[in-house]
């Protein structure tokens, strides 16, 4: 039960928190090429990096919920940031170990973190959650954009690509300190009486619109991480220099501010969610295709709707988790399955990639590659923006489809 929490407080706490869930990713691919440089790695090697937060996002995001009930969420994100933190620091290392490691702990933090928040923003702000969603995604966005666009011009202001990647740790201090200081705090045990625990994840795993929504999470982050991890490489070897493919980068993530704040009032005009995904899609895969089929002189133009349609893909990818979901206990486990499971599948779309690049595959198969991953993610939006809900039977064990209540929103 909450003790009290004001709303604008939390509503501060979660953009700072949100605001140091992408630099840690999107700061890296921009220095690749001074990566490969100075530690000799090979592209494959280079590859597995672009990789492993990915695949550490779905491989932390479950244990979330456990981590949850054990220590609170509250606590629980307060370690989330402390690792992320640590990770950052250990990069500035610079040799290929600490640069693994590092990697590996900021998934570790970010999946554990991301996975927390919904469940938290449902509890918090439950009459305004998908918008406050929104919020939280815009504030993801403008870390990735800053991420991106400073990583090229903190490593030369800074003296080294090692001293890049480790600056973000001083945003991860502050928002840390933040949330130990202010932090929503509650009067019942971390583990509270009635909590079904791991009884509800197997409920889960039995309903087809929860595999839905993970599947839609896994596609949509599959492209998002390609782009984190490949686009200024991609750009590159279109003729663009290291520079202005940062600055599309950037620009691009950047963009995702909008549409990631408008997605879930967009969302609201129709009968269910599917109207809003399959547009955002659409401008997902039309940026990708411009970015790299067409005349390099529309770039900007590609870099401007893929930014528009990736930051509606998450920002709704996200409100599904909040509003297919019937509780805050309920919103925590589809968050951990959804971005679990999601996340380990988006790993194969930079690893694929990245493969790719190492057999010296055309840019014109990476195209089609993307365009099969939209294809596949506007089937399974198809399917998880219908408007049904995830809830608890008379029995308070066992998940059941509902109706969405009325107002629930």
């Amino acid at each position: 039960m909450k003790v009290t929490s004001l709303p604008w407080r939390f509503l501060v706490l979660m953009v700072l928190v949100g605001l140091n869930l992408r630099p840690a990713l999107s700061s890296l691919a921009p220095l690749l090429a001074r990566v490969q440089q100075d530690t000799g790695l090979s592209p494959s090697a280079i590859g597995a990096l672009t990789t492993l937060p990915v695949l550490c996002l779905g491989l932390f995001a479950p244990l979330a919920p456990r981590l949850s009930r054990q220590y609170g969420p509250e606590r629980a994100l307060s370690l989330g940031l402390v690792v992320i933190t640590s990770g950052l620091l250990l990069r500035w290392q610079g040799s290929p170990l600490a640069l693994y490691a590092g990697t590996l702990l900021v998934g570790a933090g970010i999946g554990v973190s991301g996975a927390l928040l919904p469940a938290l923003v449902k509890r918090e702000l439950p009459r305004g959650a998908d918008l406050m969603t929104g919020v939280y995604t815009m504030a993801l966005c403008l870390g990735g954009a800053l991420g991106a666009g400073l990583a090229i011009p903190l490593s030369d202001l800074l003296g080294g690509w090692t001293r890049s990647l480790a600056a973000w740790s001083l945003l991860a201090m502050a928002a840390l300190i933040a949330w130990e200081l202010y932090m929503p705090r509650t009067a019942a045990t971390p583990r509270m009486a009635g909590d079904p625990g791991t009884g509800m994840t197997r409920g889960l795993l039995r309903q087809p619109l929860a595999w839905q929504v993970a599947l839609l999470m896994g596609s949509q982050s599959s492209l998002a991480y390609i782009v984190f991890g490949w686009l200024p490489t991609l750009l590159m070897q279109r003729g663009i220099g290291e520079a202005e493919a940062g600055l599309l980068m950037g620009m691009s993530v950047m963009v995702q501010l909008i549409s990631a704040l408008l997605a879930p009032w967009l969302a609201r005009f129709g009968r269910d969610q599917r109207p809003a995904l399959l547009l955002v899609l659409a401008s997902t895969a039309s940026g990708l295709w411009i970015l790299l089929m067409a005349d390099t002189s529309l770039r900007y133009l590609g870099a401007l709707l893929l930014g528009l349609g990736q930051g509606g893909n998450f920002s709704l990818a996200l409100t599904l988790i909040v509003l297919r979901s019937a509780d805050s206990r309920l919103a925590g486990r589809l968050s951990g399955l959804a971005q679990g499971g999601g996340y380990a599948l988006a790993a194969l779309g930079p690893l694929s990639v990245g493969i790719m690049l190492d057999l010296q595959a055309p840019i014109t198969a990476i195209a089609w590659l993307l365009m099969g991953i939209a294809a596949a993610a506007a089937s399974f939006a198809w399917f998880a923006g219908r408007q049904r809900q995830l809830c608890f039977d008379a029995d308070d064990n066992v998940i059941t489809r509902c109706a969405p209540r009325r107002g629930s929103r």
